[in-house]
């Protein structure tokens, strides 16, 4: 069967009518995450009291995933489920808010203080919704994501906060070894060109220029003068390492990379960097730390800096 839009939402809107099961103390609890930086943090605070489903794996651009069938049945069956929200899910967010009325479902970033958020030219009366970027911020969305655990099971309370409290601390590690290793490159190199615009955060937080050749959300279209520019900038500025992401499509890059070259400006791919979507399950990539460390390691060797090759806690994959 071919599913639409339209029996996507009259699946969804039939959901939202059957009423929420009662959790008794001694359940265990069944969450569901749209992200699997979400999910990461959800399941290492929930430990063996649950389970958590993440909908989005690996590749997956959040901004143009639309839930399946097989999702709806998983939200519906949950007694949690929790969205990062500031418009990041853009395709499931009517689905999500009619969910709410029915079940317990929570936007983890709505929670963050919106002076605190970035804005963007085209992505008018809206935030720039990447912010686990920047673990300074995202530890605060770990902080979103317990009270929204412990909301569910107070019995367990006390449990989850020492959990999330160690989740932190290896979240302020990160921030820190970021912080070290990206001071380190050379201030005419700290430029980092990607696909799209989902480094703003982590070029605030670190002191880096960010140029993304689409904007915020990939649905958004890179135009030929967009492209054009950028191919200006790498040849004026001499920038030579750019970065592709696993989870859009790199024709883009590969014309912005053809482009230098036709002015006889050599430029290379630094690296591939996770954005929207982590590495593959069970490994050190497919964590949040994991996804974190990789992408500062590599910008930062890339760039010209010194970083160990395997990372913050040499947990990395080996390069080749």
């Amino acid at each position: 069967m071919i599913l639409t839009r339209r029996s996507f939402m009259h699946a969804g809107l039939a959901a939202v009518a059957m009423p929420a099961p009662a959790l008794r103390a001694a359940d265990t609890l069944d969450v569901v995450a749209t992200t699997g930086m979400i999910a990461d943090a959800a399941r290492y605070i929930l430990g063996d009291a649950g389970s958590v489903r993440a909908l989005m794996g690996p590749g997956v651009d959040p901004h143009s995933f639309r839930q399946t069938r097989s999702d709806i049945v998983a939200m519906t069956r949950a007694d949690l489920i929790l969205w990062h929200g500031l418009y990041l899910e853009a395709q499931m967010e009517e689905f999500l808010l009619n969910l709410a009325r029915s079940r317990k479902v929570v936007a983890v970033a709505e929670a963050l203080d919106r002076e605190r958020l970035l804005g963007h030219a085209d992505y008018d009366g809206r935030f720039d919704p990447h912010v686990w970027m920047a673990p300074a911020i995202w530890t605060e969305v770990v902080a979103a994501i317990a009270d929204a655990l412990q909301s569910a099971r107070p019995d367990l309370a006390p449990t989850f906060e020492a959990r999330t409290q160690d989740y932190r601390a290896t979240v302020a590690r990160l921030h820190d070894y970021a912080q070290s290793v990206l001071a380190t490159v050379p201030e005419s190199a700290r430029v980092l060109v990607t696909a799209h615009d989902a480094f703003s955060y982590f070029g605030r937080a670190y002191g880096l220029e960010v140029l993304g050749i689409q904007g915020i959300s990939t649905e958004s279209e890179a135009g030929l003068n967009r492209i054009r520019q950028l191919v200006d900038i790498l040849v004026e500025r001499g920038i030579g390492a750019v970065f592709v992401e696993t989870s859009v499509s790199d024709r883009n890059m590969r014309a912005l990379i053809e482009g230098a070259a036709a002015s006889s400006h050599e430029v290379r791919i630094g690296g591939e960097l996770y954005s929207d979507a982590m590495g593959e399950p069970g490994t050190y990539e497919g964590t949040y730390p994991g996804m974190i460390d990789h992408n500062v390691t590599t910008i930062t060797r890339a760039l010209g800096g010194d970083a160990p090759e395997r990372g913050m806690d040499g947990n990395l994959a080996a390069a080749g």
